[in-house]
Formats: structure tokens, sequence, C-alpha cells
């Protein structure tokens, strides 16, 4: 019986490729699918760069980079928006610990010269990171040391003199030195032009002069950096900020800020995503096996008649997958390989990867993929099966003649179940707000997915009596294909479960964005007021907005310094963290409302000042606070504080969504370099005129329209990253469609050579199929679109208070090529049918 089993299923395979074309194609695209993802999944999981700055301090301490919350099963972190750093008392009790042989603290902070950017460090850590004296002498008070790039750059020597421009102002310098770089650290150089001051005045010029980015130790003779490591961090358990000790490879991950959110994002991609991608992939997968098996069932019955056994058809059915799905797999891989390479190249182009990150590529990735298509190609197909190996042999013959529609005992219910789920789910979703909406909307999409794969057949036979409606009023050749729809509902549901996939998925991620784009743009248009701008490629200084307050014809100036801030997503204590825009602001909040229209809704500005905050009201809904109360936020740097809500505004996305005195930030961001300094004219001032004037001050002028242009581009990642989902996810969904379209037509041939028999026409039969192509294209789009907006209403309202905006001719052009592939898929092979028919004996 095996060897029987064993040599139907080769004899199928080698005598009859084409019905196991489209199986194998669908198998291929899944794998290519499901080994991309997991390939970023593991580079993002396996992530890392080697030490350079840090290659000669055996030993490395920093702050906890994440905001804890939560206690218990609920507990979890979030990364900080900026850098966490630590005391500066610390570094004696490092020196003092045990085995360390020396101590140095770490700081790294952006200055400004008349000629471009300059990073500063302090002297103390330069022997830990491969840094010497090529000339001259260590730097004492009023003194500096200078790369030899940062020396020419500034036409000068040592002897000579440099001015710097720090977040406080300007500060001339003395240049003792020049600094080279030695053979512990090969990279510590390319940095770009560098100085190093004390280090009592390179705290000063950061801004944060009683705090550390990280602590640097040796050992001393007879220690390990381990035994070192460990000792250290006994010696810092209870202070602020958890302090982490690294050694070996470790050091890399701390001295790479970028590293903590590259793997982030990888991960994201990789398990988010990719969990979404496998799951459509898999499904797309097995209907398109479902539907070959279903094709084959006048073959099944044959067998049955002539004496084989429910057991040996299965047999034959899982040997078939056995010798298509591993192939199919396979070569679906390399595809996979180099998606996930270009991708992983892309975001190292666009800065979403630190450079030094190693794509990482093993066995285990299109191992887990090849497993999945074959696991899907053997059950997919033993349940398409189970009903033809099952029944008696006549009536297996009955019923492969005419398909009839069944309810299944586990599908229906399952799909039944799914649906009302989704129907709740979007209520729920509908009533909740911010993250929390956004994140119920997610499962609502799935839930619908889900809903559509198994109920299909139901689905068809409801759309194709829907939509054939009219077409039975039509011509010989619409209700020829109403008819047929309708009589063939599972046949169609496999061409229409990939359109709707596309669709569904399509236009969500690419529509969230757009939702999320026009309320941003709407609401910075609107809502900057300001007459002029004031910008510089690496900011500005604090004393800038007071020099173009002075200008003459200038009504308010007002310096505004960009970060992020953590706010709770609840009311609770131990409620979740999440990252929101933020605003620091000088000059108080009646100047504030001179450059910018917030759209306030409760409260008002005229309080803001030390202990006060402005947050956009979605912010403020979720948190559960209201003006007078206090809300719990995490600064840029994660330290927690409690300011007294004074207003709540509409125009968060556009503006920021957190407002507080520039003031309350600047010891908590590593550049306080104001990001902008908005200017109010005079009524009746001549506006070029106080431009020129402001252009003086050292700073690009530009207007309102000119700043929100600018500040558009910065959304520019988030826009490609989702149109690249998009793609990926909608090219998979279309391509199967119109796999499932072309196996469709040709399994048709019989009833087409029987159509041309019995009188119709050439062009008759060709216009049925187009009818059909269209019918299915219209009910994969109208279940697709009802989909995204079911999805997209929950979610965009709240992430932006409003409902999705969907440009018409990026809606049109999903559509339209929704419709064309169907044409194309079914119109190709159809003429190539009646061609061979009519070529035929």
């Amino acid at each position: 019986m095996r060897s029987f089993s064993n040599g139907l299923a080769r004899a199928a395979v080698r005598f009859k490729p084409s019905a196991f074309a489209g199986t194998f194609i669908a198998l291929m695209l899944a794998a290519v699918i499901v080994s991309a993802c997991g390939i970023l999944l593991e580079t993002g999981i396996r992530a890392s760069v080697p030490p350079e700055r840090y290659a000669a301090a055996p030993v490395v301490a920093t702050a906890d980079q994440k905001a804890h919350h939560g206690s218990g099963d609920s507990a979890d972190s979030v990364q900080v928006p900026d850098r966490a750093r630590l005391d500066a008392s610390l570094v004696t009790t490092a020196a003092r610990t045990p085995g360390a042989a020396a101590a140095a603290p770490d700081l790294t902070f952006p200055l400004r010269t008349a000629d471009g950017g300059l990073t500063g460090h302090g002297w103390g850590a330069a022997a830990f990171t491969g840094i010497a004296l090529a000339q001259g002498s260590a730097p004492r008070g009023g003194e500096v040391v200078l790369t030899e790039a940062a020396a020419r750059a500034a036409d000068t020597g040592v002897g000579g003199r440099i001015t710097v421009t720090a977040p406080d102002g300007d500060h001339t310098f003395r240049v003792s030195g020049l600094a080279r770089t030695t053979g512990a650290a090969p990279s510590a150089g390319d940095e770009g032009p560098a100085a190093w001051f004390t280090d009592r005045r390179a705290g000063a010029l950061s801004g944060h002069p009683r705090d550390v980015d990280a602590i640097l130790v040796r050992p001393g003779p007879g220690t390990t950096a381990d035994t070192l490591a460990d000792r250290l961090e006994r010696a810092f358990r209870g202070a602020a900020h958890a302090p982490g000790v690294h050694a070996g490879d470790g050091r890399g991950d701390v001295e790479e800020p970028a590293l903590a959110e590259a793997k982030e994002t990888l991960i994201a991609l990789g398990a988010s995503f990719g969990g979404v991608a496998t799951t459509v992939a898999v499904f797309t997968a097995a209907g398109t096996v479902a539907l070959s098996v279903g094709q084959r069932r006048r073959e099944f019955a044959l067998l049955r008649a002539i004496g084989a056994t429910p057991r040996q058809i299965r047999r034959s059915i899982a040997t078939e997958a056995l010798l298509v799905a591993p192939l199919a797999g396979a070569v679906g891989c390399l595809p996979g390989i180099a998606l996930a390479r270009w991708w992983f190249g892309q975001l190292k182009d666009k800065g979403a990867v630190p450079g030094e990150v190693e794509f990482a590529l093993s066995w285990l990735p299109p191992s887990i993929a090849v497993g999945a298509v074959l696991l899907t190609a053997l059950l997919a197909g033993l349940a398409a099966a189970r009903r033809p190996a099952r029944i008696a042999p006549g009536q297996a013959l009955g019923e492969a003649a005419v398909e009839r529609l069944r309810f299944g005992l586990i599908r229906t219910p399952l799909g039944l179940a799914a649906l009302v789920g989704g129907f709740v789910l979007a209520g729920v979703a509908a009533s909740a707000t911010g993250e929390d909406a956004a994140n119920a909307a997610l499962g609502v999409v799935m839930l619908f997915m889900l809903a559509v794969a198994l109920l299909g057949p139901h689905i068809a036979r409801l759309c194709a009596w829907l939509i054939g409606m009219p077409l039975r009023a039509g011509s010989a050749a619409a209700h020829l294909a109403s008819t047929t729809t309708r009589a063939n509902a599972g046949r169609l549901a496999s061409a229409i479960t990939p359109i709707v996939l596309a669709m569904a998925f399509s236009s969500t991620l690419v529509f969230l964005h757009t939702s999320e784009e026009h309320v941003t743009a709407e609401q910075s248009r609107a809502g900057i007021v300001a007459d002029q701008v004031l910008t510089a490629p690496d900011g500005l200084p604090a004393g800038t907005a007071g020099r173009a307050a002075s200008v003459r014809g200038v009504t308010a100036a007002v310096g505004v310094l960009r970060t992020g801030v953590l706010v709770p997503t609840g009311s609770g204590g131990s409620s979740p963290l999440e990252g929101v825009s933020a605003q620091g602001v000088s000059g108080g909040g009646r100047a504030l409302a001179a450059v910018q229209d917030l759209d306030l809704r409760t409260g008002g500005l005229d309080d803001l000042g030390p202990g006060r905050v402005a947050v956009d009201a979605n912010v403020a809904e979720a948190a559960g606070v209201g003006v007078g109360d206090r809300l719990r936020l995490r600064l840029p740097d994660g330290t927690a504080v409690r300011p007294k809500v004074v207003a709540t505004y509409g125009r968060g996305l556009g503006l920021a969504r957190v407002t507080l005195p520039r003031a309350a930030l600047t010891a908590h961001v590593t550049s306080s370099f104001d990001s902008a300094v908005l200017v109010r004219d005079d009524a009746g001032a001549d506006r070029a005129a106080v431009a020129a004037a402001l252009g003086r001050i050292g700073a690009q002028v530009t207007d309102r329209d000119g700043y929100a242009a600018g500040q558009d581009e910065e959304r520019e990642l988030n826009a490609w990253a989702n149109t690249t989902m998009a793609a990926v996810l909608g090219g998979f969904a279309a391509i199967a469609a119109a796999n499932a379209l072309v196996m469709t037509v040709l399994d048709r041939r019989r009833e087409l050579s029987t159509l041309r028999l019995i009188g119709s026409t050439h062009r008759q039969i060709l216009g049925m199929v187009r009818w059909e192509a269209l019918l299915v294209a219209t009910a994969g789009i109208g279940l697709g679109t009802a989909i995204a907006l079911a999805t997209l209403t929950p979610m965009t309202r709240g992430l932006t208070g409003e409902g999705p905006y969907i440009p018409p001719l990026t809606y049109g052009a999903f559509a339209g090529t929704a419709v064309m592939l169907g044409l194309v898929a079914t119109g190709l092979p159809a003429r190539a049918a009646l061609r061979r028919k009519r070529r035929g004996p």
C-alpha cells in the first residue's frame, strides 16, 4: 500500500507538473516572506557593535538606558528618549573599588565653531579611549586639546586660540596641544573634529556638571576585567539610574546609543510585521494548496472508484507535499535572503541601523521557512482531500462533477467566531483612545482576515449573488459570468481572498501614515504663527532668542528645544509608558502664544513655568489627567517628575505632544541647543528688513511655510517603512491572487471547450471571463476596503483624534491595480486555452 501511494505521488508530480506549478509558486512566495522576516528578526536579536572608543577601557559603567514601569508579571521597560547619565561622584567610588587601578569620567557633547560642528570630551577619558598627545601638553583651565582636523578647520595650532559655542554661549580657549589616536582604538579619531577639555570644564560646557555619560575603569595587576566588573556592580548597588557594568563585547553596545533603537526596529520588523506577514503567507499558501487539491477531486474520485482506500489517497497527498514543498521552500529562501539583505541595507542607508551592525544569516530562518511551507502544504492538502477520500466512490464521482457548498463542522464555526470577534473588538477599539485603540485595531484586521479565509466560499457566494445582480440584466457574457461564479463559490473564494489581503493590509499600512501625515502637516501649518523662524544645522545657543527679541521690529522671540519624553498611557501608578514629542520653550506662555497657536482646549499658558506643563488633549485623556492634576512624566534622560498640568491643547501632533519650560529640559538632554527660534514681527514692520537683521545673528532665516516643509522631512523614514511593508505584503498577496486566478482558468479548459461546442463565440467566452475577473476584483476590493476602514477608523482616531485620510489617487491606484491584475491573470490563460482548443483535432 505504501509503495502504491508513493508511486502514485511521484507519477503525478513527474507526468503532470503543471498541476503543481501553482502550488509550487504559492509555497515559494510564502518561504520568501517567512525567511526574510526571520532573518531580520535574527539580525535584531544578535545585533551588536564592537567597542571602538572604549576599546582601551577594560571596564565601562553606564546608566540603565531604560525606564521601568509596573511590577511582577506586568513589569516592562521602554528606551529613554535621550541618554541616562550617572552621578559624577560614582567616579570616586569606582576608583576606590578593590582591584581598580584607575577610573575616569567620560563625557561626549556637541559644540559649534565658526567652521562647523565640534565634538567635546573630558581629557580624563583620553587615555581610556585611545587618545594621546601628538604635540603640546594636556589641557588646564582655559585650555583645549584639538584633533588635527579641528585645528586645520579653525586655522590654529598649539599656542593659538579657538572660540567654541556651547548652549550657554561663546567661550574662547588657548590650544595647549594636538591629539593623535593610538593603536588601542583605531577608529577613535573617525568622529571628525573633536576637542578635549579638563573634566570640570567639560562638565560645565556639556550642561551636566554633576553627571557623566560613563565611567571608564582599568583593573590593577592580578585583577581581571570580569572580576572588577562584579565588584563594581556591588559597589554601585542602590545608586540612581541602576548603573550597569560592562566588559568585553558589551562595551560596544553601550558605546553606540542608537544600537538599542536599531535592535527594536529590526525585532519589530521581524516579529510584529513578520508575524502578520507570515500569517498572511501561510493562509494564502494553504488556500492555493487547497485549490490545487480540490481541482483534482475528479482524479481522486476515479482512484476511489478503482479501489484506492482513503488512507492511500491521504498518503499520496502527503507524499506530494513532501516532494514539492521542500524544493519550493528552498528556492524561496534565496530571494528571501536577498529581500532581507536589501531591507537591512536600506535601514542602514537611512540611519535607522548603525553602520557597524552586521547582517546576520544562519541556517535557522531558512530551515524554519522550509518547515513552515512543508507543514502548510501537508495540512492544507490533507484537509482539502478529507472529504473526497472519505466518501463512497460513486458519491465522490458525483461531487467531482458539480461543486457543492457545505458548512464545515470545524471551519465554519471558527470563521463565525472570528467574524463576531472582529465586530466586538472593533467596538472596543472605537471606544478606546490613544495606543489602546491602535493596538485593538490591529486585532480587528487579523480577526476579519481570519474570518475571510475560513468563510471564503460562503462569502464568495454572497458576493457573487450581490454583485451578480446587475450582471444578470446585462449581456449574455455578463449573465453567464454571474451564473458560473455563483455555482463555483469555492473556486471564487481562492481568488478573492488574496485580493482582500492585499487591499486590507496595504490600505491599512499606507493610509495610517497618510492620515497621521495629513493631520501633522495641517496642525504644523496652522500652529506656527511666527513670521520668521531661525534655525542652524547644529542648533542655536540659548541666548539666540534674547538677541532676536532685541532686533527692531520684533514683538516676541521664543527658543524651542525639541526632544522627547515618556508619558503614561493610563491613570494607574504602574501604567505603561510611551514616548511622545516634547518641546522646551523660553520666554513663558504669553510669548509662546504669540508664535504658536496650540489650539487650547482647557486651561491657559500664562501659568506655564517651573513645575508646570501643557499637554496634548489626547495624551491627557490617555494618562487620565486634566488641568490641575499632576502628570507622571519621564524626562529625556529618564528622570521622573510630576509637573502640574496647566493647559491641554489640540495640535500636539503638528507641534509637540508635551510643552515644558526650556529650563526643565536643558539638564536632561545631550544637546541643549535650541532647535529653532520662532519670531513674531511687530504689526506694520518691514518683514524683509527684520529678516535681514535676524540673519546677522548667525542663523538661517525662513518663514513659517519653509519651516513647516523642513519639519515634514523628519517623517520620511516612517513613510518609507510603511510603504515598504505595504509593498512587500501587498506584492506577495497580489502575486498569490494572480497565481490563483491563473490556476482557476487553466482548470476550466474543459468547461471553456464545452461552451465553444454548444455555440458560444470566442468573444462571448472571453467576455464572460472578463466579467468574472471584474466580479472577483470588485468583491476583493470591497471586502478589503471594509476591513481597512474598520481598522483605520479607531486607530487614527486614537492616534490623531480624527478619522482616516485616504488620498483618492492612491486608493484609485490600489483599486485599479487589483482590477488590472484580475483582467490580465484571467484573460491571458483564457486566450491561451481557447487557442489550444482551436488548434486541436
